[in-house]
Formats: C-alpha cells, structure tokens, sequence
C-alpha cells in the first residue's frame, strides 16, 4: 500500500475518501472576479442585440434616453446586488435576499419572478439568432424558419448544461464578450463617422417624440440586460471575492453598460434616422439596421456579416449563461423546499438539474413560437421589475437587521435611520422598480394577464408543496444535496483506472474495487475494472515509435499491481491494457468513450508543503488547485462520472539531513 494508507485488515490499505467531481468547484478560485465580469456581459451584449429594436419602436428618438434610464437603473442594481451577495453569499440572488430580509414566502415570490425572466431571456435570444443569420442567407429570418434555428440553438442549450458548465466554458465566454465589445464599439466608432457629429447629437424632432407611456415602457425593457446581475450572483459562494475586487466589478460593469447602451442607441438614431425606421424592418436585428446604414455599400456588407455572425454567437452564448443561472437558481429552490424536489432532481452522472433544464428548455420554445417580441419583453419586464423592488427592499432591511454583519461592499450614500444606514441608490432602484412594475401592469395587457397567472400558479404551488409536506410557509426548511440525486444506486459494472507505476496506483485502484464489489450479485457477471497504462509519445516521434524497454518494464510492473490489488476484492475482475497517445489526458477520455465505462478513477496531486510547490518550504496546506493537468483534462472532458482519491494533507514532520 502507498505510504499513509490504512490497512483494512485484508492486507491493503483502505482506499481514500473519494471526492466527485463538480463543474461547480472548478469555478472558485480556477477563474474567480473574472467569472462574475464574463456573465454579466454576456447579458449586457446579448440585451443590445434583441432589445434594441423594441425599445426603439416605442423610444422613437428619445431611445439613447430611454437606455440613459435604463442605466443609472442597472448602476444601483449592481450595487444592491454586490452588496446582498456580499452579505450571503449563496446561490439564488434576489430569492437568497429576501430569504434572510423577510422569510421563504417572499423568497420564493423573487425567485420565480426571476425564473420567468430567464425563460423570457432564453427565448427571445433564441427567436433573434436566425435573424442575424439571415445577413449570410434571408431566408433564415422567415416564419417558420425562425421558430427551426430556435429549437435547434435550445436543444444544443439544453444538452450543453445537463453537461454542466465548466471553468475552461467561462474562460472562453471571457474572450468572447471581449472580442464583442470591440466589434460593438467599431459599430459606434464607424457609424458616428458615417452619421457625422452633428447629426449623432442632432437634438430629436417633435414629430418623433413618443408618448410618455411608450417611453416608460422603452425604459422597462431595456433593463433586460439586468438579468445578468442575478446570474453572476449565483457564483457569489463560490468565487467570494474580496471587498476591493467587487468595487473593481461595480465600476467595471456599470461601465461597460452605460457606454455601449448609450453609444449603440445615439449611433443608431444618427445612421438610421429616426427609431421608427429600426423598430420597423429591423426589428429582431437592430443592430443589422444600423450597419446597413453605412457608407459605402462595400463598407455595411462587411459590417454586415461581421456582426451577423458574431451576434448570434454572443445569442447563443447569453441563452447559455441565462440556463446556466436558472438551473442555479431552480437548484436553490429545491433545495430549501420551495419546489418539489423531483423539478431539482440532478442527474446521475453530471450532477446538473436535468429536469428544469429540458423543461426551461421545452417552454422556451413555446414562447419562442409565439414570435411576439412586444408581449415578451412585457412579460419580461413584468418579472423583472417585481424581482428588482424585492432584492432593493431586501438589502435595505438587511441593514436593519444585521447592521453589524461583515459586508465585503456596503451600497454608498447612506443616511442614518433608526439606527441603521440606509441606502440611499437602493432606495431609488426601490421606488423605481415599484413604479415600473405598476407601469407594465397598467401599460400592456398581455404582460398584465400571463404574469399575474405565473405568478398566482408559482404561488399555489409553493402554497399546496408546503402543506402537502406539512410544513409551514415562512419558515426556511432543507434539503441534504443527496436527496436530490438520481433515485437508485449508482452501477459500476465497469471502471477505468489508470496507472502510472506511482505510489498513489494503490489507492486509485483500491477506491474501485470498493466501489466494483458493491455491483456484485450472485449469478451475474462480476464487476470489471479496466487498469489502463498510457505511453506518452513526444512530438519528436511518429505515434508507432519504439517504446524503450524500461518503460514497458514499468508498465507490466504497475498493471500486475493493479490486477493483484483489485482482485483482492470480492468478485471484481480486473483487465488491463496499454495504449499510446500524445495526451495522457486525451487517452483516457477515448477510451471511456470507447469501452463506455460507469466511472472513472483518478487521483489527484499528493500534498506540498506550500500552496504551489514543495521545493521553496514554507507553511503546510492544500493547493487551491488540488488536480493535476491529467485530471483536470479528464473532469472537463469525460463522458461519464469521475471519482477524484486525494492523498491526505499531512501534517510533515521535521526531517534530518
């Protein structure tokens, strides 16, 4: 047995406790600040590409106004939530504030208004991303058309976060969001070139001025983007950023929002000529009309392809991290017992809410087939202002109620009230959403009636679940993360366990045999683990090169061990096997695929003496990395479970020279 093993009185040490992989876990400190940064633009660039249009069709010219308030709006949402996440930081954002500001019931009315705003989100990108496709071929953009590229961009959505997430996902959503905010700043840039400076600030004519009620409306829904706030929330617990990092990530956001909502909507106006014309013919791709405005014809194809495929990559993208905080969030619900737990259920292997991610899915598509942006965005607007005034109200109260809790962000301008500083931002963006949500439900009668029956439905279900449950409405109760796997034991009829002639082979091996001899039954074929060694050939050779004769030495010695160690185990066989590869990482993925294995057992790295490297000393303690290169490419990219044995994290001991 591998030094520091037990021995479980079989004559091998015991396998190690072993840690399943989670897509969650690799976002904590593997990505970080930025993590947060990546899923709020993602829906501040989205937003720009599906809102636009309707904004401007009821803005008309006072659009850049109507996205002016749409982002002094987002700038005091931001702050509140910073504040809120900074305070508790768990998944569920404005549901999450409530819980701890007034009790489950309003928790649960915030967090299923914001379920139907991630729906609404879903959809509408998914309906827009055949319209910017339609810049390569127009019959894309047709009815019936549309509704097809929608249903296959969910289906991809869908089998993409049952999947689960990754860090290496978000890295890439990072550089696209990057990458969009260049093109779309190329688009202010050129089309304020084209327009002129005096026609971009040309002040709007009467004529185009709209009606107050259309502009309130205007202003509603071009707070969509504010849906990303609530996402980036849900990795609150997990990144845990320190106080100077999230002020960086208020600045940085709010930012970001106010300069590409205002630049796009002026440019707009400027190119276009009035908001009419981009509500019209453009109106599921605003941003198509404003680059078919430029001079000369050769300069807006360019454009014109340029942002029709990057558009509906950065759709795709946003409906993605909009799944990707409503199964965060539907994840949350079960588990206080808001929801039934069967609509959290995780599936068995990846470990992700299957079931309400292919249910958002399927409705999705049925709001998507409605093809009626204007009622959308209502209904949208409906969830969101509902949600906002709750999450404002909630860390107002919080200060009241834990006026001395640690807060890595305090909201500013505060006033002393009572004893408490209130928040002075969180107090407007209150009133504000109360006055917006009284707004859509006095200025849009199809938001009025579908939202009310959303919500009175969510009510009664969280209403019927509790008392059905026996337990009461206001009061937090739990669930165990267990409780919402997969009914049924997980089989392990078959185990890949790679090898490396290491110390650490024995507890790798060890932990399947455990895990193998549990399947057994009398009768039946016995569970098999399959001990793979993998050559590592450079590039300096061809793949068939000779392998030296030491190495296959190695080999024969680590997979006999295996064979001798998993066969000590009642009823488990072992096989093994070498293959050859560039990657031993990329090896044995292939061949969990190929052999289709239950599981997969890897071993993470042994303990150092520091956070990064044994060889400089210094104070004992795990890596905040704790997998190696090898690992880590096979917990992103398997096909099936994978069970991480970690070495202990001893204490070491002083040693003689």
């Amino acid at each position: 047995a591998s030094a520091g093993a037990r021995d479980d009185g079989a004559g091998r040490g015991a396998p190690r406790r072993p840690r399943w992989s989670d897509p969650g876990t690799a976002l904590s400190r593997s990505l970080g600040v930025p993590a947060i940064f990546a899923i709020a633009a993602a829906a501040i660039g989205s937003s720009l590409y599906f809102s636009l249009g309707v904004v401007a069709a009821n803005a008309l010219d006072l659009t850049p106004f109507a996205y002016l308030a749409a982002g002094a709006f987002f700038v005091v949402t931001v702050m509140t939530y910073v504040e809120g996440s900074s305070l508790h930081p768990e998944r569920g954002g404005a549901a999450t504030f409530a819980r701890y500001a007034f009790d489950e019931l309003w928790s649960f009315v915030a967090g299923w208004a914001i379920l139907l705003d991630y729906l609404i989100v879903i959809a509408i990108g998914a309906l827009a991303i055949s319209h910017y496709l339609a810049a390569f071929w127009p019959e894309l953009g047709r009815p019936g058309t549309e509704v097809l590229v929608a249903a296959v961009a969910l289906v991809i959505v869908v089998r993409a976060n049952v999947r689960g997430l990754s860090a290496t996902r978000l890295r890439g959503v990072l550089r696209l969001q990057l990458v969009n905010g260049v093109l779309l700043l190329a688009v202010i840039v050129v089309g304020a070139l084209v327009a002129g400076a005096p026609r971009a600030t040309a002040a709007p004519a009467v004529a185009s001025m709209p009606l107050w009620t259309d502009f309130v409306f205007a202003a509603i829904v071009a707070s969509v983007a504010m849906t990303g706030i609530e996402a980036a929330s849900g990795l609150a617990g997990e990144v845990r950023p320190r106080a100077r990092e999230l002020r960086r990530v208020v600045m940085v956001v709010a930012a970001t929002a106010l300069v590409l909502f205002l630049g796009v909507s002026i440019v707009a106006l400027a190119v276009t000529g009035s908001g009419a014309a981009l509500g019209g013919g453009y109106l599921e791709a605003p941003v198509l009309g404003i680059v078919a405005g430029f001079e000369p014809p050769a300069l807006a194809q360019g454009f014109g392809y340029a942002v029709g495929a990057f558009a509906a990559i950065i759709l795709f993208v946003g409906i993605n991290t909009g799944m990707l905080g409503l199964s965060r969030l539907v994840y949350s619900l079960a588990t206080n017992r808001q929801i039934p737990l069967a609509v959290g259920r995780l599936h068995e292997r990846f470990g992700t809410p299957s079931v309400a991610i292919a249910g958002a899915g399927a409705i999705a598509l049925v709001l998507v087939g409605t093809t009626d942006l204007e009622f959308l965005a209502g209904l949208f607007a409906f969830g969101a202002m509902l949600a906002f005034a709750i999450a404002h109200i909630s860390v107002i109260r919080m200060r009241f109620r834990e006026p001395e809790a640690r807060r890595a962000y305090r909201v500013p301008l505060s006033v002393g009230v009572g004893g408490a500083q209130v928040p002075l931002p969180a107090v407007v963006g209150a009133v504000t959403a109360i006055a917006g949500w009284i707004g859509v439900i006095a200025l849009s009668e199809g938001a009025r009636i579908a939202g009310i029956a959303w919500m009175a439905a969510g009510v009664a279900l969280y209403v019927v679940y509790r008392r059905r449950q026996g337990r009461t409405l206001r009061m937090r109760e739990t669930v165990e993360p267990e409780e919402l796997q997969e009914d049924g034991s997980i089989a392990y009829g078959s185990i890949l366990v790679p090898v490396f002639g290491r110390a650490l082979d024995d507890d790798i091996v060890g932990t399947a045999g455990r895990l193998a001899s549990e399947e057994g039954e009398p009768g039946e074929a016995g569970p098999m683990i399959e001990a793979l060694f993998v050559f590592e050939i450079p590039m300096a050779l061809p793949l068939d090169a000779e392998v030296p004769e030491e190495r296959l030495a190695a080999a024969r010695r680590a997979l006999a061990r295996a064979k001798e160690v998993g066969e000590e185990y009642h009823g488990v066989e072992v096989a093994t096997a070498t293959t050859r590869a560039r990657s031993a990482g990329t090896a044995i993925v292939e061949e969990a695929r190929r052999r289709g294995v239950e599981a997969i057992v890897v071993a993470a790295e042994e303990p150092t003496r520091i956070r990064g490297g044994a060889l400089l000393g210094g104070r004992p303690g795990a890596r905040q990395r704790f997998v190696g290169e090898i690992t880590r490419e096979v917990i992103e990219r398997s096909p099936c479970r994978v069970i991480v044995t970690a070495p202990p994290a001893e204490e070491p001991g002083p040693t003689e020279t």
